[in-house]
């Protein structure tokens, strides 16, 4: 009897890699093999990798050639090479790491099998499953699965997420991903809804719906207040307890889309929406616009109609151009905004946007420490918000052992998304994994929270 081919695929990146790498691993399972989470035990290396800015790229190529090196060792006997790296970087790639045996684009993600040695190469080869050595960067990519696609999923029993669309139309001007991910293409609403129902009937109680931008979903087929429609649907799918959208963009946020969230028991009271800046010049380069102002409007629309709601929101520190005063209205809107969760990240200057023709007149180094100054204001606020929920009994996902010790547990509200935001430690109490408790919280640290588990939700 042949021996299945063990294959161990590492995903890096965002949710949405996080997606195209279930996709992968369920065409590779169709096709006999076995995946395993060792890398020493592996038959043949998958790496999907993320291409987003330099600190993505160089975390990108440094698992590449620690694959390589295992390939060159003899502990693996064949290395592919996916994502968003190598739709912006094939051929320098292929240049560079000679150990790299195939390369799948983000259109290719149905040839896995083929690229990773486990069927025969179609004629013609699936869009982009077979990279040649040498082969040129391909145009942006065109693919969207489907609720029939094959898919394992990789994430814990009871939380998944759902791709609703993919591509963007936006023209953000740091942001290269159009250039390599596509235009704007939506899900069809049943299809999402299909994906939904048998995650359901899977035992999955939470859902996270994830794109490039959530707001504009529906827009391309012709659909009116989409994201209101979705989010409505499936707030009628039974055994979905929360369902969180991520990924807002900030000039569509409709009061249809509130009103659907802060009327549905099972949508999550959460909403990520990043905002990238508050001085108005900055946001006016970064081909944005808006301002605290604006921004502070908005956040008040949002508490209004969805209340109790948790947001969070993230920024760009050392934009080209960007001054002390610029810094200091943003700090100065952090302190009056109070995010539930903030993260803060230092401008990259990416070839194939519009912000690279601008001078990255900002250092390295400053960059980092306005980040690092914003980062501390909102450590004081979450401090604060957090102890304003000492003594409340609250709902609580729990998700098993905590991750430090196995002597305490650990989960999460409504308001902490899985692994971008904080979580609660519960110290006593039972609670098994996978089920909604109720916890009383005893303590407040700047992102966890403790408590005790006093019965089931």
């Amino acid at each position: 009897m042949k021996t299945p081919v063990k294959i161990g695929l590492i995903s890096l990146g965002c949710p949405k890699n996080t997606v195209d790498s279930e996709v992968m691993l369920g065409h590779l399972s169709g096709s006999g093999a076995v995946v395993t989470s060792d890398p020493d035990a592996a038959d043949v290396l998958v790496v999907n990798t993320c291409g987003f800015i330099d600190a993505a790229k160089e975390e990108s190529i440094d698992t590449i050639l620690e694959a390589a090196r295992r390939k060159s060792e003899g502990r693996c006997r064949r290395l592919v090479v996916t994502g968003c790296l190598v739709h912006r970087y094939r051929a320098e790639l292929a240049a560079e790491i000679p150990e790299i045996d195939a390369f799948v684009d983000l259109d290719g993600l149905t040839g896995i099998a083929a690229a990773a040695g486990l069927a025969p190469v179609a004629r013609p080869a699936p869009a982009g499953a077979l990279g040649l050595p040498a082969a040129p960067a391909p145009p942006p990519a065109t693919y969207l699965y489907g609720a029939d696609t094959p898919r394992l999923r990789t994430t814990p029993p009871w939380t998944a997420y759902v791709k609703i669309a993919e591509g963007c139309d936006n023209t953000c001007a740091f942001c290269a991903i159009p250039r390599f991910r596509g235009a704007f293409r939506s899900r069809p609403l049943d299809d999402i809804v299909g994906e939904a129902r048998r995650l359901a009937a899977e035992g999955v109680a939470e859902v996270n719906l994830i794109a490039q931008d959530s707001t504009a979903y529906g827009a391309d087929l012709g659909m009116s207040g989409g994201p209101a429609r979705l989010l409505d649907a499936l707030s009628r799918v039974d055994g979905l307890r929360w369902v969180r959208l991520f990924y807002v963009y900030p000039n569509k946020v409709g009061d249809d889309l509130l009103e659907v969230m802060g009327s549905r028991p099972n949508i999550a009271r959460y909403i990520d929406i990043p905002l990238q800046h508050a001085s108005r010049e900055v946001l006016a380069r970064m081909r944005r616009g808006g301002s605290a102002d604006s921004h502070l409007r908005l956040l008040q629309r949002i508490r209004s109609l969805v209340p109790g709601v948790a947001i969070r929101t993230t920024f760009i520190t050392g934009f080209p151009g960007e001054t002390e005063d610029d810094v200091r209205q943003l700090e100065e809107f952090v302190d009056e905004a109070r995010f539930d969760n903030l993260g803060v990240f230092t401008y990259s200057h990416e070839e194939s946007t519009t912000a690279h023709a601008l001078a990255d007149d900002v250092p390295e180094a400053l960059k980092a420490e306005r980040r690092d100054r914003l980062m501390a204001r909102q450590r004081r606020i979450s401090t604060r918000l957090n102890r304003e929920r000492v003594g409340r009994t609250e709902t609580v996902l729990c998700e098993g052992a905590c991750t430090e010790t196995e002597h305490l547990l650990q989960g999460r509200l409504e308001g902490q998304a899985p692994e971008v935001d904080g979580r609660v430690l519960i110290n006593d109490g039972e609670a098994q994994p996978g089920r909604f408790v109720r916890v009383e919280i005893t303590e407040a640290h700047p992102y966890d929270l403790v408590g005790r588990a006093v019965g089931p939700a």
